[in-house]
């Protein structure tokens, strides 16, 4: 049984929207503010919201442009099934139809391993990256893939309709995932959309199983600066296991927040004090 309420709309762009098509998907955006354009890439799930109070902050000096990826938030499905790759692979097509030539990328979670992997391929697209917990950073393990499985049977719990699934997802995202008090409002979207959203994610995670989802090796190859913004008690993607191969990218500055996943909405005003001082810096 699956969910058909779309509750994953009120996690994605809000009115005005614009909209664009990136090869072959049609995807929302959010643009909000003026200034040198801040491209956001939300995590699995959740949606162009997200950046909100993002755009609440800074949007005086930056304009904030959030897309929610396919068949999340105000963004139909494109057929394809979601992964990193795919993602990266709609972003530069994004930037074209936005008419972007430069911007700097805020990445989270699946949406900063897409932008590691288009910076990768197009580095002149990319002023500065901003990492905050990025999947694709931790070398495959048996523990690794063990939790990717157990996270996958979690999803797929939620896809057939077990009645347990939404209580388990709610203390999921209170207790783990976005724990913080600033983050509730987009929290509680979020987790009213988790039945609706129970295929998407069991498909992501399954895509986080693949080989081509590590993607240590691109990290040398970004040499525009990057700041790497991690919540510190993430444990889905511990700060512990991606450590060493952050570090490797040539040009960077690490912070790490109190929080589950999301720094910019688990503690948007040190975030956004922080994005300014980083991207004021990266861009002279």
């Amino acid at each position: 049984m699956q969910a058909t309420t779309n509750f994953r709309a009120a996690c994605g762009a809000q009115e005005p929207v614009t909209w664009i098509e990136a090869a072959g998907a049609k995807l929302a955006v959010m643009r909000r503010g003026r200034g040198f354009p801040v491209v956001c890439l939300h995590a699995i799930g959740h949606g162009a919201r997200d950046f909100e109070a993002l755009a609440n902050a800074i949007g005086n000096d930056y304009e904030i442009i959030a897309i929610d990826w396919p068949g999340q938030g105000s963004s139909p499905p494109d057929g394809a099934p979601p992964s990193a790759a795919h993602y990266a692979g709609l972003l530069i097509p994004a930037l074209d139809a936005l008419k972007i030539d430069r911007a700097i990328l805020i990445g989270n979670s699946i949406g900063a391993a897409a932008s590691i992997q288009a910076s990768a391929a197009y580095p002149s697209r990319v002023a500065a990256l901003v990492i905050c917990d990025s999947g694709g950073l931790n070398k495959p393990s048996k523990i690794a893939q063990f939790f990717i499985g157990r996270m996958i049977a979690f999803f797929r719990a939620g896809e057939n309709g077990k009645k347990w699934f939404p209580r388990a997802y709610r203390f999921y995202y209170r207790r783990m995932v976005l724990p913080r008090k600033a983050a509730t409002a987009q929290r509680d979207r979020i987790i009213a959309a988790g039945e609706e959203m129970a295929p998407l994610l069991r498909q992501a995670w399954e895509s986080f199983a693949a080989p081509e989802a590590d993607i240590c090796h691109l990290v040398p190859e970004i040499k525009c600066p990057v700041w790497i913004a991690w919540a510190r008690s993430d444990r889905v993607i511990p700060w512990a296991f991606c450590r060493a191969a952050a570090r490797k990218f040539p040009s960077r500055k690490i912070t790490l927040f109190p929080g589950g996943h999301s720094a910019f909405l688990e503690n948007p005003e040190r975030f956004a004090k922080g994005f300014r001082a980083f991207a004021k810096k990266a861009l002279r």
